[in-house]
């Protein structure tokens, strides 16, 4: 692992491991607060006595992605214009944390408290890995931009499994002393806060700032500059339209992502009629899973070329959608779920590989902001719309999860759409 060949003359391998450790100290918020534990916890426990639980949670992480809409473009674009990645990743890192364990004060009947602290930690969580991912390029040659990117999610969805694997050894523990759900959840969201807070220490002291300021820009009046320089892009967007295409088609399939991710565990609960452990164990094999998915995908992408390395995880997706809307037992929620991992780590891997392949090297923050923001639009979309189809047709989620599958179809019509070289001449020199 971490290849030489692979990386930019002068990138040393500990600052790529500092790098993809930072993917390793994130991926607990998305393993156990969105996908495992604190999701069926908010539905069962915190808005157990409302009666639209499940569509409380989707607008908290629909609401949470309307502000990574506004903000993350903006944010990235200052981030590139002052050469300030690494500052402003530092901050969104430790205010993550803090509302991360902030969700330990949410009990029954605490829906505000909780919905608030969702919002919160997932703005910055998203903040966090778009910056994160905007130094990608700056570490990986051109030609292994899957690799690297491979590295990083793969390593990621380790730290996943090890965050997970703390809070179910402690659930365990705390079921066989027969305490409920309120007394053990909120400290799993501690020790969620914590590994992720530790584990990105590498990332502070050893990832470079390579970029300089740009010049002509005045320091004063930071924000608005971010705001028309954000805004110079999009008017321009036709000068870049292969990235276009890529944001629309990333929109789409990123809809579907996001219904799994923050409906899986309800929907094996509500459906399969799984228990927290089991579930939990569920969400431990799909992190394996999704960890061989964006290692081996990473170096099928730079053979395969981005595009059809995506279209595969894509047709993978409908697959699984498929199989999960019609299972009746077991064992083929067990397979859906594992094409899902695997999926799952090849299709996120890909994207970014392919963002960064495609972005200027004056604005990568800025693109990663908007590949970011259209990741959040994607929330906004894709959870709702389970949520809204559960509560017309009274928790029909066979139903629900089969209609949010279309998104990925209408990802892969849309990928059609992207000519990767193209793209990528266009971003050679600066067009705006």
């Amino acid at each position: 692992m971490f290849d030489k060949n692979a990386l930019n003359e002068g990138v040393p391998r500990r600052e790529v491991l500092a790098w993809a450790t930072y993917d390793f100290a994130n991926s607990g918020y998305t393993t156990v607060v969105l996908t495992a534990v604190f999701n069926a916890y908010f539905v069962g426990v915190v808005a157990r006595d409302l009666s639209f639980p499940t569509l409380l949670w989707t607008l908290a992480v629909g609401f949470s992605s309307i502000l990574v809409f506004f903000l993350l473009p903006v944010l990235g674009s200052y981030a590139d214009v002052h050469a300030r990645k690494k500052e402003v990743l530092a901050v969104v890192t430790c205010g993550c944390v803090l509302a991360t364990a902030a969700l330990a004060l949410a009990g029954p009947g605490d829906v505000a408290v909780a919905m608030a602290a969702v919002i919160v930690s997932n703005l910055l969580f998203q903040a966090g890995v778009a910056l994160n991912s905007a130094f990608l390029p700056e570490l990986a040659k051109s030609s292994a931009l899957g690799k690297v990117s491979g590295w990083g999610w793969s390593f990621g969805y380790l730290g996943g499994l090890f965050s997970l694997g703390l809070c179910l050894g402690y659930v365990t523990s705390a079921q066989g002393r027969g305490e409920p759900a309120e007394a053990y959840v909120p400290i799993t969201m501690l020790i969620v806060a914590l590994v992720y807070g530790l584990a990105a220490i590498p990332m502070f002291i050893w990832l470079k700032e390579r970029a300089r300021p740009q010049s002509g820009i005045a320091a004063t009046g930071a924000l608005g500059q971010s705001i028309r320089r954000m805004w110079e892009t999009l008017r321009n967007i036709h000068r870049f339209r292969d990235f276009g295409w890529l944001l629309a088609c990333g929109l789409c399939y990123q809809a579907g992502i996001a219904v799994v991710i923050a409906l899986a565990a309800i929907y094996a609960q509500e459906v399969m009629n799984f228990t927290v452990t089991q579930t939990m164990l569920l969400i431990l094999l799909v992190n394996v899973t999704s960890s061989i998915g964006a290692f081996a995908f990473g170096y099928a992408q730079d053979r395969l070329g981005h595009r059809r390395a995506l279209a595969f995880t894509l047709v993978g997706w409908v697959l699984m959608v498929s199989i999960a809307a019609l299972s009746t037992t077991v064992a083929a929620f067990w397979l859906a779920a594992n094409i899902a991992g695997l999926c799952m780590g090849a299709s996120q891997s890909a994207g970014r590989a392919l963002v960064g392949y495609l972005a200027p090297e004056t604005r990568r923050a800025e693109f990663y902001g908007l590949w970011n923001a259209a990741v959040g639009v994607s929330a906004i979309i894709g959870p709702p719309t389970y949520g809204l189809v559960t509560w017309v047709t009274n928790n029909d989620h066979r139903l629900a999860i089969l209609i949010c599958g279309l998104y990925f179809v209408l990802g892969l019509a849309l990928l059609g759409k992207v000519d990767v070289e193209r793209g990528r001449v266009a971003s050679l020199p600066v067009q705006v």
